[in-house]
């Protein structure tokens, strides 16, 4: 009887695999009753510009994409219930750490706060809620490699927990901007079985 084929630790794109893939992830589209609300939101949050704007719909982008995020106007929408089924996050990858603590504190000065900040492990993260509920991550990768993160899930204690420690964001700018340097910044410590679920939003 063969043994089981080891899996690589970085699988392998669709198209080193031959096969037809999708060439990037295009857009989000929303459907909201708080238009303008949403709009401004995440004009703010992603400092997103409207690429064409109407009062059925708007198309939002940050970057070269033509648009990243669709805000459908649809009133007399019912608020999002936690007990269905649906998407859980969106989440957006800042290029660097001085990037993620400078969105941090330009949004912080517009009175948007994140209700959950954690270091997952692969990545540190920081949810918001966008006006709709819907939760908003803003994130940036702790290792510079698939395959360094890829070495991290298989030795660190990511089994035992999967989900990350909280960490607070104003200690962590003060301690980078004193000089500490980044890795141990972005270092999760380990922690005990039973603190795992105190490390949840509350």
């Amino acid at each position: 009887m063969n043994a089981p084929a080891i899996q690589p630790l970085v699988p392998k794109t669709a198209k080193e695999r031959g096969k037809i893939a999708p060439a990037k992830f295009a857009h989000v589209a929303l459907r909201t009753s708080k238009y303008e609300e949403m709009i401004a939101w995440y004009s703010k949050v992603l400092e997103a510009e409207v690429v064409l704007g109407s009062p059925i719909a708007s198309f939002l982008t940050y970057d070269e994409e033509h648009h990243r995020l669709a805000i459908l106007n649809m009133p007399g929408l019912e608020d999002q219930d936690r007990r269905y089924a649906g998407t859980e996050h969106l989440a957006f990858t800042y290029e660097s750490l001085d990037d993620l603590f400078a969105t941090y504190e330009r949004l912080a000065e517009l009175g948007i706060m994140p209700f959950w900040t954690i270091n997952h492990g692969g990545t540190l993260s920081l949810y918001y809620h966008d006006p709709d509920q819907t939760q908003v991550e803003l994130q940036v990768d702790v290792f510079e490699t698939n395959e360094a993160l890829a070495d991290w899930f298989q030795n660190s204690d990511f089994g035992m927990n999967p989900v990350g420690v909280k960490v607070d964001v104003p200690d962590l700018i003060a301690r980078y901007r004193a000089g500490e340097n980044r890795d141990t910044i972005l270092n999760r410590p380990n922690i005990e079985p039973h603190q795992v679920m105190a490390q949840m939003p509350g």
